[in-house]
């Protein structure tokens, strides 16, 4: 494999791609969005006296879903479109090996998802001095992005080298797009409410007569409630679960998450832990609540990004694996539909 023979496949494949019009349009489409999101933000959370990190947060998990939308037209037809328009097969009797080939493609398609972050990255530092971001947040969430851009990528141009139609491969690419951002929850909810698990609810009695908690005694019933404790795990591989989890979080004087980030990993980390007791104690006057803060639920768990991450990451690897062996000249197999003159 030569670096520079990579880089001029990815420099034909941008080529084409910005001698189109519709490539600035997107761009101007995404840049108006991401305006329209920014300005909805400050005023949604003009009413708190730290809105700098809930606009941040909104603003990053908005690039990420344009990004997991966008990506896959850009990148899942670049080997079978080039195979459809019989330009691949001038290209592998050069010297450029099926290495050079499959990496150019994808670097090219990983540039292209990186001009949209490269668009996201002012509004990203609008909402960072807006209050209460810390550096650390914006390297951690801009690196998350990228690796869920490359991801992203090497999914669509492996299925771009596996399936012979441009249709099937950039619908295949939002198939498993799809499947690690909704069909993680799907398997979630349908998973925790399959497996019940029986806990126990404790409330005060009350006195027939004057209608009011009898405050030395308890009554219990057992109740069931999902199982989410057994199940968390599916959420690890979705991409905004990776997101959420791997940025730093930042709290209030109560514990609470000022970002979205934070409201998200404390319900992601809480679903690790099993169902407790229920207390209903109408006694209680003028005492705390027992539950732990947003923040003790996140301190007493173990982080799941890196697990997801990795998953993500075979996933891709395996389709990127897949399509350098289809690609492969010369081929032991051809491809359906291809014809020897």
């Amino acid at each position: 494999m030569s670096a520079a023979r990579i880089w001029t496949i990815a420099r034909l494949e941008l080529t084409q791609r910005l001698r189109s019009a519709g490539w600035y349009v997107l761009l101007g489409v995404f840049a108006l969005v991401l305006l329209i999101v920014t300005v909805l933000s400050f005023l949604s959370f003009s009413f708190q006296s730290q809105s700098g990190a809930g606009i941040y947060s909104v603003v990053v998990m908005l690039v990420l879903l344009l990004v997991v939308l966008i990506s896959p037209t850009l990148s899942g037809s670049s080997i079978n479109g080039d195979r459809e328009a019989a330009t691949l097969a001038s290209v592998q009797v050069t010297l450029a090996s099926t290495g050079d080939i499959m990496l150019g493609k994808l670097l090219a398609a990983v540039l292209t998802g990186a001009a949209f972050l490269a668009v996201a990255v002012p509004f990203l530092l609008v909402g960072m001095l807006a209050g209460l971001v810390t550096i650390g947040a914006l390297i951690v969430s801009l690196l998350v992005l990228a690796a869920e851009i490359v991801i992203v990528a090497a999914i669509g141009v492996g299925w771009s080298g596996l399936l012979s139609r441009p249709l099937f491969s950039v619908a295949s690419t939002y198939l498993v797009v799809a499947g690690l951002t909704v069909g993680t929850l799907i398997a979630f909810w349908l998973g925790g409410a399959a497996i019940q698990t029986e806990t126990v609810s404790k409330h005060r009695p009350y006195d027939q007569t004057t209608g009011q908690p009898i405050c030395d005694s308890w009554v219990e019933d057992t109740v069931r409630q999902p199982g989410f404790d057994h199940v968390w795990g599916f959420l690890a591989a979705n991409p905004f679960v990776v997101l959420a989890d791997a940025t730093p979080t930042t709290y209030d004087d109560y514990g609470n998450p000022l970002d979205m980030f934070g409201q998200f990993k404390a319900g992601i980390r809480g679903a690790q832990h099993p169902p407790v007791v229920q207390i209903w104690d109408d006694c209680a006057y003028g005492r705390s609540d027992p539950r732990p803060t947003p923040r003790e639920t996140i301190e007493s768990s173990a982080p799941s990004w890196f697990v997801g991450l990795s998953i993500q990451i075979l996933l891709a690897g395996g389709l990127f694996a897949g399509a350098w062996a289809r690609t492969r000249t010369p081929a032991r197999r051809l491809p359906p539909g291809t014809r020897i003159a």
